[in-house]
């Protein structure tokens, strides 16, 4: 899968997730700051990454990484490929 196969699934999952459109999301999109993510947002979206890519739970120090969606998109190659 590349890169940008990962970021446009990762563009429709977040759009699910924060009710947001996808065209507002871009690889440099803090999940914070440029999302509005809280805690609970952030939970649930692992959750959908790691059902949609098929991954084993995602580790606490992995995910103290991801702040981007350009984090989101590397990781997710890296576990991916």
């Amino acid at each position: 899968m590349t890169p940008e196969e990962i970021f446009s699934k990762l563009q429709e999952l977040i759009a699910e997730q924060f009710a947001l459109d996808e065209d507002e999301i871009t690889m440099g999109s803090s999940f914070t700051d440029d999302l509005g993510a809280d805690s609970v947002d952030l939970v649930e979206l692992v959750m959908a990454m790691e059902e949609e890519f098929e991954l084993d739970e995602i580790e606490e120090d992995d995910l103290a990484q991801l702040k981007t969606v350009g984090d989101c998109v590397k990781y997710l190659s890296s576990k991916i490929n």
